[in-house]
């Protein structure tokens, strides 16, 4: 249709702030193995979370999860988020990333870690925006980030010993109470000429996994000589990172998201795996939880899940926004922690607090008759703090928030590129739509202020000509409130005052 030769031509125009467009920050996000329900046909189950493929759906999709084995850390997973839910929620939504299982932990792993190229693993998050229509936000791996692969990586002989005649056996002992700990091997070599009769050196033939504790080094035989005197060594162990948690940083960083990671139980075994991770995107928390199982036997499961629903029901109470920390909130559906931490809101020594110290959160029991408690009942989480290095970003909720903001900006502002000349109207236009985003943000307390203005110092003729422009965003989030300092001292002016009145009532009786 062309332009009327006699009459009016009407042109619609667009070009005013947009209504901003919200990032979604509670999806989850959950990588692991698990298996079928005895009732439920492989080919159902591998048609509804195929291997190596991330699938989207909620956690109240019965018909899918009763696919999965009820006893399997996968359903514990979806049953602690679905736990935590407050009201008119009915259920979270899900992204499922199944892996298979491997031969061993360390395979298990490996197939959690994936590959980046082949887009495996938990880097199968990376594709979910383009696969799903979603991202998931709060990342879960329950029951594989605590392990931590140390292993043997030297082995020193202090003393040769003399008068053997076949090499000592090398023996090791210790090296912690992982489950899945493997104890290295070594052998020994005989020297020859001065050496004769003694240990010239020791090889170290498998270093061994998941070492969390020094090793003992011992021998054994070395012939029949009644003189013989054996070698004595010692052994060096090298705690390592857990492989999920060093890798997830990589995915999360790339989607904007964050991981809820279980580690280990106790001051000492949490302190030397947190000493080995540094990220703005990890939030720890310490010791697991019990809970009854479908025979009504107790049980310990991962904590995660459980604090990742407590984060979905936050975010939900603040409109979807992610400026609300999840600290002191109560844990639903569990019948208490899998180790009691001593805590007090006063005293810093306490394990729990040291732990706290450490950017761990904890679960901690109500006590009615402890004044220094979290609570009168309950097991509450107490956590505020991600793994980051960098304290203006370590309280997880002002990283959460500030992905929320500049996501929903780029959500929002995508819609002016292209379709409108680079104009003052334009310019404006991309300005009152931030601070629009920013204004809310003041208003509902999720920042404490901010400045959005077009840069004049940054934008030049050469860019505008170009069509590139430079917007100046500064805003604060607002920190949590963590600890009060309350000065209690006499009040001397109150003894006047008592003086004072009883000689007025003297003074009315006389």
């Amino acid at each position: 249709m062309t332009d009327p030769v006699f009459g009016i031509t009407i042109r619609r125009d667009a070009n005013e702030a947009a209504v901003p467009s919200n990032a979604l920050m509670s999806v989850v996000g959950i990588c692991m193995p698990f298996g079928k329900a005895a009732t439920a046909t492989q080919a159902a189950f591998d048609a509804a979370f195929p291997a190596g493929v991330a699938v989207r759906l909620n956690s109240n999709d019965t018909a899918k999860l009763a696919l999965c084995d009820p006893d399997s850390l996968f359903v514990d997973a979806v049953e602690g988020i679905n736990a935590q839910l407050g009201p008119y929620q009915v259920a979270a939504q899900l992204v499922v990333n199944r892996v298979a299982e491997g031969a061993d932990i360390a395979a298990t792993i490996a197939n959690i870690v994936g590959s980046s190229v082949a887009g495996t693993g938990i880097n199968a998050f990376v594709n979910a925006g383009a696969d799903l229509g979603v991202y998931p936000r709060l990342i879960l791996v329950p029951g594989y980030t605590t392990q931590q692969f140390g292993a043997l990586t030297g082995l020193t002989l202090t003393t040769q010993g003399s008068n053997m005649t076949v090499a000592p056996a090398v023996e090791f002992t210790g090296g912690g109470a992982d489950p899945n700990k493997v104890l290295p091997t070594a052998h020994a070599v005989m020297g020859t000429g001065p050496d004769a009769q003694k240990v010239a050196s020791l090889v170290i033939d498998t270093p061994g996994a998941y070492l969390s504790a020094p090793l003992n080094v011992s021998f054994s035989g070395g012939g029949v000589d009644a003189g013989k005197v054996l070698p004595t060594a010692t052994a060096e162990v090298e705690e390592l990172a857990n492989a999920v948690c060093a890798a997830l940083p990589e995915v999360l960083n790339k989607i904007l998201a964050v991981a809820i990671v279980d580690g280990p139980n106790g001051l000492a075994a949490f302190t030397q795996w947190r000493e080995t991770l540094s990220s703005d995107r990890l939030i720890p928390v310490t010791p697991g939880i019990k809970r009854l199982d479908a025979s009504g036997d107790v049980v310990t499961r991962p904590a995660a899940p459980r604090v990742a629903g407590v984060a979905v029901r936050r975010d939900y109470e603040n409109d979807g926004r992610p400026f609300r920390s999840w600290a002191n909130q109560a844990l639903y559906g569990i019948v208490g922690p899998e180790q009691n931490y001593r805590f007090s809101l006063t005293d810093g020594s306490t394990e729990g607090q040291e732990i706290l110290a450490a950017q761990g959160g904890i679960i901690v029991r109500g006590d009615s008759g402890d004044d220094f408690a979290i609570a009168d009942g309950g097991f509450v989480y107490i956590g505020t703090d991600n793994l980051s290095d960098q304290t203006i970003w370590q309280q997880y909720h002002k990283v959460r928030g500030r992905d929320f903001i500049e996501l929903t900006c780029l959500r929002t502002l995508r819609q002016f590129l292209g379709k409108f000349n680079l104009t003052t109207q334009t310019i404006q236009s991309v300005v009152n739509t931030v601070h629009d985003i920013l204004a809310k943000a003041e208003a509902n307390g999720d920042i404490l202020g901010f400045k959005c203005s077009f840069d004049p110092e940054l934008n030049n003729a050469q860019d505008l000509r170009s069509g590139h422009i430079y917007i100046d965003a500064q805003f604060e989030e607002a920190p949590v409130f963590r600890r009060l300092t309350m000065t209690s001292r006499p009040y001397a002016p109150a003894l006047q005052a008592t003086i004072d009145e009883l000689i007025a009532r003297q003074n009315l009786i006389s």
